[in-house]
């Protein structure tokens, strides 16, 4: 858990070195994130990017700095704690500030494209990889599970919101995802050319499947096959809707919520993965003399 954490805080930290986050194209692109904000969020959110603005070459360095610190924290033993206390503060700002709280003040956030935000996960994993004397971490078990079932009700939620339910939103959702491949171009084209027309009832079926996966991992009923559902449907996600978070455009910064996703999911099944009861050490003698007849375990021949 914590070695797949660390990793992706590591792919964070080269994809903010790359040359579009040292350009204006990468401050406009969170100034677009106050769309549909609430005044308060629009305006914290156009300050931090004005400030980044303002000295982009050395808080960006440092940024990616961050993360590559994380991530190498994550994966040395002694400063796990120290690494995971760092992230929950840099998750915290950045979620608010870049990924504008997930766009779950506008109205538009969508699990297909990520909602209700990467970064968001990014803490909540943290929270579970935390080193502690059980298993699951600051959560716990029940605590992981229960975040995992809201988190779930929450995307049941958002599909079902107007942006995400008319005849063309599926469609559109998946058109407007990043590609910077010519394969993947191909292939969002082919799905999104079936789900035109359809988005209400896809809206429905997975916003059904999304309470499903939810309800029965937390209620540990038949919680691997849900979580291979869950698994199998963040990838689909992650692909069509997410662009692979836009990494082969050159300008994403990080992979988006999928593979967060599955990481969580398998953490939650290594927890809740039935364990094998160690057998028990018991004499064979006692039930091998119970199973003779009395004559012969009294020794004698009979009269």
């Amino acid at each position: 858990m914590q070695t797949g954490l660390g990793l992706i805080w590591l792919l964070d930290g080269a994809l903010q070195l790359q040359p579009f986050m040292y350009s204006p194209g990468f401050v406009h692109r969170l100034l677009e994130t106050t769309a549909g904000q609430p005044q308060w969020l629009a305006s914290s959110i156009e300050l931090g990017a004005h400030a980044l603005g303002s000295n982009l070459v050395l808080l960006n360095t440092l940024s990616a700095l961050t993360q590559f610190l994380i991530g190498l924290g994550l994966l040395y033993r002694p400063t796990v704690k120290g690494a995971l206390a760092i992230s929950f503060a840099w998750s915290l700002v950045v979620w608010g500030l870049a990924e504008g709280c997930g766009l779950m003040f506008t109205g538009s956030a969508s699990p297909l494209t990520g909602a209700p935000g990467a970064v968001l996960l990014y803490a909540i994993l943290g929270l579970i990889a935390w080193p502690t004397a059980g298993p699951g971490g600051l959560l716990g078990v029940r605590g992981a599970r229960t975040t995992w079932a809201a988190l779930w009700l929450v995307m049941a939620w958002l599909w079902l919101l107007p942006a995400n339910s008319t005849a063309n939103a599926v469609a559109s959702a998946i058109r407007s995802a990043p590609s910077g491949a010519h394969w993947l171009s191909s292939a969002k084209h082919n799905v999104a050319s079936a789900a035109s027309g359809n988005g209400l009832p896809i809206a429905i079926a997975l916003a059904i499947l999304s309470v499903a996966i939810g309800v029965a991992v937390a209620a540990r009923w038949r919680s691997g096959t849900f979580l291979a559902f869950a698994v199998m449907l963040n990838l689909c996600y992650w692909i069509f809707g997410q662009g692979f978070g836009g990494i082969l455009t050159g300008s994403g910064t990080d992979p988006n919520a999928g593979p967060l996703f599955v990481l969580f999911a398998l953490a939650l099944r290594s927890l809740t993965a039935p364990r094998a009861s160690t057998p028990r050490l018991t004499s064979r003698w006692p039930r091998a003399a119970a199973d003779r007849p009395p004559q012969a375990i009294s020794g004698s021949g009979g009269a």
